[in-house]
């Protein structure tokens, strides 16, 4: 492993504690939070702020992730999802500008921000007491036709790129796409794989159909991510989910599940209820689009009947069947914050309430070297083994803060 990985892996360590030394579960999950390096892969700011310019600067914004609750919930790295929609008519300017406008808020605001674009960055950043700002590509889309944009958007910083989302693409087919359009990967989405590689950015196979996951893995020369998904065990039959033997197959190549927290992705009653509700919907509108209508409907049958929020507890489930599936070091946090609306757990609802999810993986047994694996260790390692394969073809990683 390149040395800058090798820093910046050891970056978050922290010396080892007693058991019980401090003075109760809720202060010791404070303070944890504080000491480890938490990375949370997959938070949706990017597009909340092209709608709200002011997002990131109240305290108690309408959102769930800005700069003071991620302090208070001891964040350290936040991927911003530059998602582009499928139905996007043109996707590389609509990246651009959401980019364009992270970049701005770490121009604006350097004492807080910074956009990290190699593994050494986040260690750089951290030390400076700055939260870092990786950029996710979700939706490979603005890549455009025969990848013209890629060492584009690679120069602009993106460090992992979700091939599809919604619908199959160019590059892939969709969990959600019923047609799998080009069974697996399109010619175009085997190549972006290996250019991928070659760059040293992460591929995330999150929304991506099984069949295209398990291409992923089969080619691609680097461990790779799931940046928000959960698992199929615990909802059976929703394919955005990932099943046991994909899990267990990104973990054999050294990657990384890291765990959504919507409701709907963990548990089968919020997944249920989103079903009845949309049945109901249909029923009585059918294939109506009316945005302010469709608001109104689900605000009415919320009030009927109340939604069934998944716990903390809920989100462990699954970070308890990766490891007893895959092992520890195949487990992270993807929480997509700001983009499943209100379907957070109980306890898990914004960036400030990480040290529930700690207090919650103490009660059950983990100790401090497992939530360093889990909180971000894991995905840093991964991020470091891409850019170790780009170094054995002569490209080194491009870092903007670190030595």
């Amino acid at each position: 492993m390149a040395l800058a990985c090798l820093t910046a892996l050891g970056a978050h360590g922290v010396p080892a504690k007693a058991e019980g030394e401090a003075a109760g579960l809720e202060e010791r999950a404070r303070a944890l939070a504080a000491q480890l390096l938490i990375v949370d892969t997959h938070i949706d700011f990017p597009i909340r702020r092209l709608m709200q310019p002011d997002a990131v600067r109240p305290l108690a914004s309408s959102g769930q992730f800005d700069y003071p609750r991620a302090r208070l919930g001891g964040l350290d790295v936040a991927f911003m999802s530059i998602f582009t929609s499928p139905s996007a008519p043109a996707p590389k300017r609509h990246a651009d500008a959401l980019i364009d406008l992270m970049e701005q808020m770490a121009a604006s605001m350097p004492e807080r921000f910074g956009i990290a674009t190699c593994a050494a960055d986040v260690a750089a950043l951290r030390a400076s007491g700055r939260l870092a700002l990786p950029l996710g590509m979700e939706n490979g889309s603005p890549l455009g036709a025969g990848l013209v944009n890629l060492d584009h958007f690679m120069a602009r910083g993106v460090r992992y790129v979700t091939l599809a989302h919604g619908r199959s693409n160019a590059l892939s087919d969709s969990s959600y796409d019923v047609e799998a359009r080009w069974r697996g990967l399109s010619p175009l989405g085997q190549r972006a794989v290996a250019e991928l590689n070659a760059w040293g950015v992460m591929i995330d196979v999150s929304h991506l159909s099984d069949a295209a996951a398990w291409q992923v893995l089969e080619r691609s020369a680097a461990p790779v991510i799931a940046s928000h998904s959960s698992l199929r065990h615990f909802l059976p039959g929703f394919h955005r989910n990932m099943d046991d033997a994909l899990v267990r197959a990104v973990a054999e190549g050294g990657g990384v599940v890291q765990i959504n927290f919507g409701s709907g992705f963990v548990s089968n009653a919020a997944r249920r209820w989103a079903e009845r509700a949309a049945a109901a919907y249909m029923k009585e509108h059918g294939g109506a689009r009316d945005r302010e209508g469709q608001r109104a409907f689900q605000a009415a049958y919320r009030q009927a009947h109340p939604y069934p929020y998944a716990t903390v507890d809920t989100v462990i489930d699954h970070i308890d069947r990766v490891v007893a599936i895959a092992g520890i070091e195949h487990v992270g946090i993807g929480s997509d914050y700001d983009g499943v609306g209100d379907t957070l757990p109980i306890g898990l609802k914004d960036v400030a309430d990480f040290p529930n999810l700690i207090a919650g993986l103490l009660r059950r047994g983990y100790g401090e070297r497992d939530l360093e694996r889990i909180l971000g260790a894991n995905l840093m390692r991964v991020w470091c083994a891409a850019e170790d394969v780009a170094a054995l073809q002569g490209r080194a990683p491009q870092c903007r803060h670190a030595g």
